[in-house]
């Protein structure tokens, strides 16, 4: 039976490409203890020169990745293998083929979905969140080979064989403690969109004696951005004085950034619990889901109404239990990158219900330059094309300008990784919230993942519900009043990923319109990804401030915008 299986797909696989070598294939065999459930999911290949630490945690799009290789798979049960062969689509070599021959350690991963049938009545096979924020590399229930040693030759024949055999285990709640509490919410709305049940997390920062003062409420922060598995940047006691030093590619100005960043959270808990240092709540929340490590906390047609569920459900639930102020005025928004767009997003979507948003390094915030593409006018994501000739766009950049890899490169390095959208990738995630639902219940191309042609009816449906810039200019006579003093901006002008580019657009906006929106839009000079606003810092060190930095900023927002009789003095004790 297994014979006869493997013989059709290596058949079907040879139909797609007529020209393809007969290279070394890949035998992988699911090996574990596990039941007789048959699962689907994709199985990826991981191959590199590096045996420091295990192929999986090495995965990334740069030049200089591990080639990785991936698989749809379905049915695939106990005792079975798949074969990856030379029809299979690889990073950053396309085929086996293109592989040079020579020793590389070899991994191979099965990232599990599930099935979920929609409220609309659609199913779709995604992977579950459970626990990871969508890290197919960590995620519980996972399959993993052991790494091992192989000898591949593409001008060889014959076959390598992988078995996949340990499972991975579940991850530990985090614990509660006197300064960090930790709150789990089951969302109605979104387990009704889903078809089962939906939870969202808050790791929450307390104030100083929050249990001495039963009388205070406290404004809150929201502190957005990628999946947080306990609150970050925070800590009670002095660096480890063993802590071992070793070089950090991004910042090589820090002989020991390991060290800096709990010397960073030690200084941060200090000031929190200095006589006068406000006392206030801050949480990051887990929303990861089904296609990313946070759904970017919007309504969206494919991933669900997470804008309401956090905004008018999860957000009161959290301040009724930790004694929240919870009005508008006392709310306020901040984060970098995904968690800058976030923080502008809710801003801008739910006016009344925050104070102010100060957004670092955002995600692309208009569409018209998506990184460095106008969807709207340009035919295609990964070319600039002329009568004659065509030059790659890229996808990431250095303060010198030096490319590490183009968006074509990057967008074919999430098809590597899972189809339909579900790579978990920064492509896929902006096209699982940005775009329509299609028929088959998956999220509507906004490109073709092969050729990089774009399609207008989609850009025109994100342009209406997602250009953050196209949205203030459209609708500025309803928001701009309430969007006053509100929206903070910042970006370095050498970002890793063009984010400078949509600021700029965004900035001549706000410098024309009418009310005055009376923010902020500032620049770091050759700052990288993710400056966050102080020229007095390097960005190695700012980007670990955003819990203090702007307070000050917050508090005159309180002062400008709480109404009379508001509370501005049960939490501010000393």
């Amino acid at each position: 039976m297994r014979a006869t299986f493997a013989v059709g797909v290596a058949m079907a696989a040879l139909t797609l490409s007529t020209t393809a070598l007969r290279a070394e294939n890949f035998r992988i065999e699911l090996a574990a203890p596990v039941s007789d459930t048959a699962y689907e999911g994709r199985l990826i290949l991981i191959l590199t020169k590096d045996d420091s630490t295990e192929p999986r945690y090495q995965v990334d799009p740069n030049f200089d990745a591990p080639q990785i290789f991936g698989l749809q798979v379905e049915q695939f049960a106990k005792g079975q293998f798949r074969v990856i062969g030379d029809t299979v689509l690889g990073y950053p070599g396309r085929r086996l083929s293109d592989i040079p021959a020579g020793t590389y350690t070899a991994q191979a991963v099965l990232h599990k979905y599930a099935s979920f049938t929609l409220a609309n009545g659609k199913t779709v096979r995604l992977p579950a969140a459970r626990g990871a924020g969508q890290n197919w590399r960590k995620e519980p229930g996972n399959i993993i080979s052991k790494p091992i040693k192989i000898r591949f030759d593409p001008k060889r024949s014959g076959e390598i064989s992988i078995a996949l055999t340990d499972v991975l285990p579940p991850i530990a709640e985090p614990r509660d403690s006197e300064y960090i509490r930790h709150f789990k919410f089951k969302s109605e709305r979104l387990s009704k969109f889903w078809g089962r049940d939906v939870f969202m997390r808050g790791h929450v920062l307390v104030p100083k004696d929050f249990d001495k003062h039963p009388e205070a409420k406290y404004p809150l922060a929201i502190f957005h951005g990628h999946f947080p598995d306990d609150f970050g940047g925070f800590r009670t006691t002095p660096p480890d004085a063993d802590i071992k030093c070793v070089p950090n590619e991004r910042f090589s100005n820090e002989p020991c950034y390991d060290r800096t960043q709990q010397q960073e959270a030690y200084d941060f808990y200090k000031k929190w619990t200095s006589p006068d240092f406000p006392r206030m709540l801050i949480v990051e929340i887990d929303h990861s889901n089904p296609y990313y490590d946070d759904s970017y906390a919007v309504n969206s047609a494919s991933i669900g109404p997470y804008g309401d569920a956090i905004t008018y459900d999860f957000l009161p639930a959290l301040e009724k239990q930790f004694r929240g102020i919870g009005q508008g005025w006392a709310r306020f928004l901040y984060g970098g990158s995904t968690g800058g767009w976030e923080a502008l997003a809710a801003q801008v979507f739910y006016p009344d219900e925050y104070n102010g948003a100060f957004a670092a390094c955002p995600d692309p915030i208009d569409f018209r330059q998506m990184m460095v593409t106008n969807i709207y006018d340009d035919k295609n994501a990964y070319w600039r094309e002329g009568p004659f000739g065509r030059v790659a766009k890229p996808g990431k950049r250095d303060y010198l300008g030096h490319v590490s890899y183009t968006a074509e490169d990057e967008n074919r390095w999430e098809a590597v990784l899972g189809d339909k959208t579900r790579s978990g990738g920064q492509w896929d995630v902006w096209e699982a919230v940005y775009s329509p639902m299609g028929a088959d219940g998956y999220p509507q191309r906004i490109w073709d993942k092969t050729t990089g042609v774009i399609d207008k009816k989609v850009a025109a449906y994100w342009r209406e519900n997602y250009d953050l810039r196209h949205i203030l200019e459209r609708d500025w006579n309803t928001l701009g009043p309430k969007l006053q003093g509100k929206i903070h901006i910042y970006v370095g002008d050498m970002d890793n990923f063009y984010l400078n580019n949509a600021v700029y657009l965004m900035e001549d906006f706000l410098n024309k319109a009418q009310p005055a929106y009376q923010g902020e839009v500032t620049y770091g000079d050759r700052d990288e990804h993710c400056w966050n606003g102080d020229p007095t810092l390097p960005n190695s060190v700012g980007r670990l401030r955003y819990n203090s930095m702007y307070v000050p900023k917050i508090l005159k927002r309180i002062e400008a915008a709480a109404p009379p009789g508001a509370d501005l003095t049960s939490w501010r004790y000393r």
